[in-house]
């Protein structure tokens, strides 16, 4: 099967399981998104979405976020992890829609990646399910995903998301990198994998790895 067949498998098999696609994140607009994905950071999806409705029911907008102390976010965001730099992450972030942007989150790549603790993946995450535009996150199901189907080499996430963006059609991105992450979890994790149920990397896989598994 050439690079071209293997996408296309991707994609159909992928549509198949997933024809309609959960977001994993709870939230009810941009700015909710925006937290529960900083949140996330090293932190299960599962264990964010019991965090934040604790913490949205106190502020769930900016104007109530910046009213709360630094201190007070982080004690209820404590369970998520890394709980100092992301309730300053909050806070800042906050502070910063309320100044610059009217209190709205920006649409823009630019815009999102200046707000304190919003990197490249928090902002792609943000464009593409608060605002529809294309994007192709990437975090570490997908990353371990492109590299056991030979579809990237895996150095670093970078590269990956570069390989993604260029194989799998624009039109696709947003549905793709939620319907990777879902087989990843359910088909292809990186621990107590059974290559049996993983169909796609059964059939298209990297040689090393498949044979490693056998």
């Amino acid at each position: 099967m050439n690079k071209e067949a293997r996408v296309q498998f991707v994609i159909n098999t992928l549509k198949e399981l997933y024809p309609t696609i959960p977001v994993p994140l709870d939230h009810k607009d941009p700015y909710t998104l925006l937290i529960a994905v900083l949140l996330s950071a090293q932190c299960t999806d599962v264990r964010v979405n019991q965090i934040t409705p604790l913490l949205f029911a106190k502020a769930d907008n900016p104007y109530d976020m910046v009213k709360m102390s630094v201190e007070e976010i982080k004690e209820i965001i404590r369970p998520c992890g890394l709980s100092p730099m992301k309730s300053k992450g909050i806070h800042g972030l906050s502070e910063i829609l309320i100044e610059k942007h009217n209190g709205e989150v920006p649409q823009s790549f630019e815009a999102l990646e200046e707000l304190p603790a919003v990197g490249h993946k928090t902002a792609s995450v943000v464009m593409s399910q608060a605002f529809g535009v294309p994007a192709f996150p990437v975090d570490t199901h997908i990353h371990r995903l492109m590299y056991r189907w030979n579809l990237s080499n895996g150095k670093n996430v970078a590269q990956t998301e570069k390989d993604a963006k260029r194989l799998f059609p624009k039109a696709l991105w947003n549905d793709l990198h939620l319907q990777i992450i879902w087989y990843g979890r359910e088909y292809s994790p990186a621990r107590g994998w059974s290559l049996e149920k993983d169909i796609i990397t059964k059939t298209i896989g990297k040689k090393s790895i498949i044979e490693a598994m056998s």
